[in-house]
């Protein structure tokens, strides 16, 4: 994937000695590559995704209808926030070695802070912090650069139909209505997209 700048400069760490607020760094051969800082804020917007997720009620949960073009050209209904945080712990899972698993497990889905990660993984406090830096700058590259359907950014996962594709969506249901000869007040208004 080519990375940039635009894509970089608003997730990037104004502090940041390496790139110095720009999001991409340098590389020997001329070419450029995302900073660490912006990869640790796209894992960190990911995560913060999956918290709120998780901790929904689960009768606040909506099943939503999504448009999918190509040929096929059907609708499926989906619960974006139960797959979002599939989505989140499959690729977490897929991606990092066991002992960056185990460290994700207890930090991240267990909530466990440093001190108790340090005496359960029995590892000093920098070498935990290091591992959790690697963690997520690892992740938030998978987060991103995931294909076909990659979980960042959050608006495009969890984007409804365009709203050209309602209209179209609209007039392909008044058609097969006609050709069906149901009234057209029988049409169950579509949501409009967010």
């Amino acid at each position: 994937m080519e990375w940039t700048r635009t894509d970089t400069i608003a997730l990037a760490a104004s502090q940041c000695t390496h790139c110095h607020g720009l999001g991409l760094r340098l590389g020997k051969r001329g070419g450029s590559s995302p900073c660490s800082c912006v990869m640790r804020t796209i894992f960190r917007a990911c995560y913060r995704r999956f918290r709120e997720c998780a901790s929904k009620e689960k009768s606040m949960t909506q099943v939503s209808l999504e448009y999918s073009g190509g040929q096929a050209r059907r609708n499926t209904w989906g619960r974006k926030d139960e797959e979002y945080m599939a989505d989140f712990l499959l690729v977490s899972k897929r991606t990092l070695t066991p002992k960056q698993y185990e460290i994700f497990k207890f930090h991240f889905l267990l909530g466990a802070n440093n001190v108790l990660c340090c005496a359960r993984l029995k590892m000093d406090k920098g070498t935990f912090f290091h591992q959790v830096y690697r963690i997520e700058e690892s992740l938030g590259r998978v987060f991103r650069e995931l294909r076909p359907f990659a979980l960042f950014p959050l608006d495009e996962y969890f984007k409804g139909s365009k709203p050209e594709d309602l209209s179209e969506l609209r007039m392909r249901k008044v058609v097969q209505m006609e050709r069906t000869h149901e009234p057209l007040s029988s049409m169950v208004p579509l949501k409009k997209a967010a």
